[in-house]
């Protein structure tokens, strides 16, 4: 039985001293069991008992993942909190889950300071760095000065619960992803499968851990024995350029904006990575155009598109790369050991060709969503994970997006994806970045906006875009408003949050 921390213990067991990890120093795989082991006697000492929550609020880093493995190796269940948040979700969350414990640092103190009262009445506080607002807190370094670093005997199977992983709340509050150890085993096993990862792979991670896309980093690589390098810089898009050749790096992940700001802010597209062999992007729909960019860019490494979605340990199916051309913008076959196809609203598979919702099944797809029954029987029926994206499947098998089911703009008589309209404004030179909404039209009850950053300005640039607009698409799916954003809002996971466009706009 493969637990996720025991991905650790045994690259630990095979390789003790070797490098797994870099966050300004290097940590071997023993260092890092090590702590977990401490941290992980700590919490049962503490009294955690097999399910309980142990809420997590830090940066990527050597404290992250020692933190991670030691709630699992505790039996508790992780909760990883978004670090680009508000008071109000963090109370939200640790009140939702449930969370006994909480592991922070002093940086969090101005989401911490207006909800003192629900972080005292925690069983367990551990901090990175001592704040004078919590005197009564355990120092991780005292924590791993007094505590073995034995691991803890505990007995866990694998449908316990390993994770609660919560979504990026896009769309009202925050909804917990209930993911049990056979979930995210299953996931990693085949996202290791088909990516060929082995001990020699270092990938290089700006994505957070809390987000299912980062964690899968985490967990793929050390299931292999591979390694890890974090660069939290991402602000600086530059550094991580350098960084990915400094560390000789032969894997990076990302999402569309991450390759958006490398490709146009960096020399990404003219520096060459002798190590690189892969580059994977998922998080959400890459135009093709940016994919051709992108895939040119890094030659010969190999870029996989990849989809999925929290709610199924993260992977659901990649576009194998020798494909990518001739399949251009589309999403690929499933992954090994899921089903994934296009289906009516009972989950009957629809023809070849015929637009319908995406599901899918496997041991990869979430419990349910965390005191949600509601939610969860939305997506969850049949015997399948509803998706929420529409989709067609060509004759040979390989699967479209065409759009969210929630995100349609119903124009006058036409019900349009916003994607579509989106992947063509990308084609334009001048964008950087496009998000297209419905805004209300007293003549056609809703009208097309689309929402653009801009590589550079020009004063004629909407002039520009509306006569290109009309060369690659019908009139009735031509945007009636464009609006000129200096950056458009996202998630610390680098998602285009429509909501908050709404907000700004005064929509909502």
């Amino acid at each position: 039985m493969i637990l996720l921390h025991t991905y650790l213990e045994e690259s630990r067991k095979r390789f003790p001293d070797k490098p797994a990890l870099y966050d300004g120093e290097w940590y071997s795989y023993k260092d890092i069991d090590n702590a977990a082991n401490r941290l992980a006697r700590y919490f049962v000492d503490k009294g955690l008992r097999r399910g309980d929550r142990v809420a997590v609020l830090l940066h990527n880093g050597f404290e992250y993942v020692s933190a991670y493995y030691a709630v699992l190796k505790a039996g508790g269940v992780m909760v990883g909190l978004n670090t680009e948040t508000t008071p109000e979700t963090v109370a939200y969350v640790l009140e939702n889950s449930g969370a006994r414990f909480l592991l922070t640092d002093k940086p969090f103190r101005r989401y911490l300071k207006n909800i003192a009262e629900t972080i005292h009445a925690l069983d367990g506080l551990v901090l990175l760095r001592p704040m004078s607002l919590f005197p009564e807190a355990d120092l991780f370094e005292h924590v791993q000065q007094n505590y073995p670093a034995t691991p803890p005997d505990v007995r866990i199977i694998s449908i316990d619960l390993a994770a609660i992983v919560y979504t990026s709340g896009s769309t009202g509050k925050p909804k917990g992803v209930m993911l049990t150890h056979l979930n995210i085993v299953t996931n990693t096993q085949s996202i290791i499968a088909y990516l060929h990862l082995t001990g020699d792979d270092r990938m290089l991670v700006v994505l957070p851990f809390y987000y299912i896309y980062g964690l899968s980093l985490l967990n793929t690589h050390f299931a292999v024995g591979g390694s890890l390098v974090i660069e939290n810089r991402f602000a600086f898009p530059s550094v991580v350029v350098e960084s990915m050749n400094a560390h000789q790096v032969t894997g990076f992940a990302g999402v569309p904006s991450t390759f958006a700001i490398l490709m146009s802010k960096t020399h990404f597209k003219d520096t060459e990575f002798p190590a690189l062999r892969y580059v994977t992007q998922a998080g959400g729909a890459m135009a093709p155009s940016l994919q051709k960019e992108v895939a040119r860019a890094v030659h010969p490494a190999r870029l996989f598109i990849m989809y999925g979605a929290t709610e199924a340990s993260a992977r659901l199916s990649y576009l194998d790369p020798r494909f990518l051309e001739e399949k251009l913008g589309s999403i690929g076959k499933a992954i090994p050991n899921v089903d994934l196809y296009v289906a009516d609203e009972e989950g009957r598979q629809k023809p070849t060709g015929e637009t319908g919702e995406i599901v899918a099944r496997g041991a990869n797809i979430m419990q349910g969503y965390w005191k949600d029954p509601e939610e969860t029987a939305k997506v969850l029926r049949h015997g399948l994970y509803f998706t929420g994206d529409l989709g067609r499947m060509d004759e040979e098998g390989f699967v479209y997006v065409v759009g969210r089911s929630k995100d349609m703009i119903k124009q006058g008589a036409n019900r349009i994806s916003a994607k579509e309209i989106e992947e063509k404004i990308l084609e334009h030179d001048l964008v950087l970045e496009v998000a297209v909404i419905g805004v209300p039209d007293e003549i056609l009850g809703e009208a097309i906006d689309a929402c653009v950053t801009l590589k550079e300005h020009r004063e004629n640039w909407e002039e520009e875009l509306r006569e290109f607009v009309k060369t690659v698409l019908p009139h009735f799916k031509q945007p009636r408003h464009y609006t000129l954003f200096e950056s458009l809002p996202k998630n610390s996971s680098g998602k285009i949050m429509k909501t908050k466009i709404r907000e700004m706009k005064g929509l909502t």
